[in-house]
């Protein structure tokens, strides 16, 4: 079977689960051409005894739409969580895990899994686009920012902290950069424009 790529971001009102909410969450499901096959998201109620923590709560007051976004039609999460590990279990592939970063959205998605369902399709493992981008430029791991990147791995979609609208914005880019991997070049076929660094 290919592999799926998942790109998924989450909206949280803190650093960790647990103590504080996953507020919502968005995956695009993307073939390794850059076919967007799929998407998924689900605003969820908050955890019982969670609170949310101030700097994420002040960070929020600035984002009135995203806010509001995250916050209508909500589901409990027992409910979001089996719906979307059946829809995973739909997807024509086996399901890799893309974040951005994979470190913080991977921890929230990953302990929803596991406290809710008791499962995670992804077994315990996470693809990271900057550290797939660090690779494929060759820089250090700091010095690989947005801002350094090849422009022509960025298109045109919206970055809105709504969580759905960033999965597939990050989505694309993750595709973007696979491309230009050689070694999948190599292994699919085709060969992608020479990596380049950005300014």
């Amino acid at each position: 079977m290919n592999e799926i790529y998942l790109s998924t971001d989450v909206e949280t009102d803190g650093p960790i689960p647990g103590p504080h909410s996953m507020l919502s969450f968005g995956t695009a499901a993307y073939t390794a051409d850059k076919q967007l096959i799929g998407t998924f998201a689900a605003n969820l109620e908050t955890l019982p005894g969670a609170t949310a923590h101030p700097q994420t709560a002040a960070w929020w007051a600035t984002q009135p739409e995203a806010w509001a976004a995250c916050r209508t039609d909500l589901e409990a999460p027992e409910a979001a969580m089996r719906r979307y590990v059946d829809w995973i279990a739909t997807l024509p592939g086996k399901p890799v895990f893309v974040g951005y970063p994979a470190g913080f959205d991977f921890l929230f998605v990953y302990w929803y899994l596991i406290r809710f369902t008791g499962q995670s399709p992804f077994s315990f493992s996470a693809l990271d686009i900057k550290s797939y981008a660090m690779a494929v430029l060759g820089t250090p791991f700091r010095d690989t920012t947005k801002r350094r990147m090849p422009r022509h791995w960025f298109d045109r979609l919206p970055h809105t902290h709504v969580a759905l609208d960033d999965a597939i914005e990050q989505g694309a880019l993750f595709c973007n950069i696979l491309r230009e991997n050689p070694a999948h070049a190599v292994a699919s076929g085709k060969q992608g424009p020479a990596p380049t660094s950005g300014p």
